[in-house]
């Protein structure tokens, strides 16, 4: 591995590098913040393909496409006068250093070589600082998250309510995992999480009511109520539902392609097998998984 001197090294130069492309390449000159975003949303989505895959060298080159979009957006920032890379980072650091009041002292905010607690400045009064503060005294992960939300609330640049920081634009998975996270980060949750299969069970039952009715519209709402229900189950089990969809969506693609695979060899397409057909090659399939286990 690198050294800090080493990683310094390599981020500037590829700063010199990208301030070159920006001045000399025709397509780098005429990007934009708006030109920029469907590509930086694809390689978001690219670095997460590769983590839910575990392809290491994959998630290093996707980790590098999504850095230079970053430094990209700073770039063109810089240009207009508005902030640079510099800012970015050390907007980053004294956000993490003031939410980490178990970390790090207040008076490290701006510190140009932060150091962590027990460090405490000599001329800092021990009565005035966070040293003796509750917030300091975090030992769970539960904690820190609650500690989180709250420092967020306070601060002036801060969201103005606990659920506005979630951005409308997540995919609605993501989105009603990250809303009933941060609700139980300021402890509206249940006391007992096997509770909430009562709710589930609820969820489905009034689906089930509306889907025998025929009635699209309620039927809509109630798959919603009931998706968010099993979601919300997912999370008090410390189960995370998007990667676990993503894992089935994988697994289905992989037996299909069995299937179709087959179909081809054989001269006979998909649509002239039976159902039956396409079951048995199914379950071939799974055992092929199986044995690759």
């Amino acid at each position: 591995m690198h050294t800090k001197e080493e990683k310094m090294q390599a981020f500037g130069r590829f700063l010199d590098v990208l301030d070159a492309l920006r001045a000399n390449c025709p397509w780098d000159k005429k990007q934009t913040n708006e030109s920029l975003r469907p590509n930086t949303i694809e390689e978001t989505y690219e670095l997460c393909d590769a983590l839910i895959k575990n392809d290491i060298p994959d998630i290093c080159k996707e980790l590098g496409d999504v850095l230079l979009h970053i430094c990209f957006y700073a770039k063109i920032a810089e240009e207009k006068e508005q902030f640079d890379m510099a800012d970015v980072c050390n907007a980053l650091t004294r956000k993490m250093i003031t939410r980490h009041p178990h970390v790090y002292h207040p008076s490290q905010i701006e510190a140009e070589n932060p150091k962590p607690l027990p460090y405490v400045p000599k001329e800092v009064n021990s009565e005035q600082g966070i040293v003796n503060s509750d917030s300091a005294k975090v030992t769970t992960v539960g904690q820190v998250l609650e500690n989180w939300e709250q420092i967020k609330l306070k601060e002036k640049d801060g969201n103005e309510s606990v659920l506005s920081g979630v951005p409308d634009a997540l995919p609605s998975l993501i989105k009603a995992y990250r809303i009933q996270d941060k609700a139980r980060n300021v402890g509206f949750d249940w006391e007992d999480r096997q509770d909430v299969w009562k709710k589930v069970h609820e969820e489905l039952a009034e689906l089930e009511v509306e889907l025998n009715k025929e009635d699209k519209e309620k039927s809509t709402e109630e798959l919603g109520d009931f998706l968010f229900s099993v979601i919300n189950a997912a999370r008090l089990y410390k189960l995370n539902p998007d990667n676990a969809l993503e894992k089935t969506n994988r697994k289905f693609i992989n037996r299909f392609n069995y299937i179709e695979a087959h179909s081809i060899k054989i001269g006979k397409p998909l649509k002239d097998m039976t159902l039956g057909e396409m079951d048995a090659l199914w379950n071939e399939a799974k055992k092929v998984e199986l044995s690759n286990h």
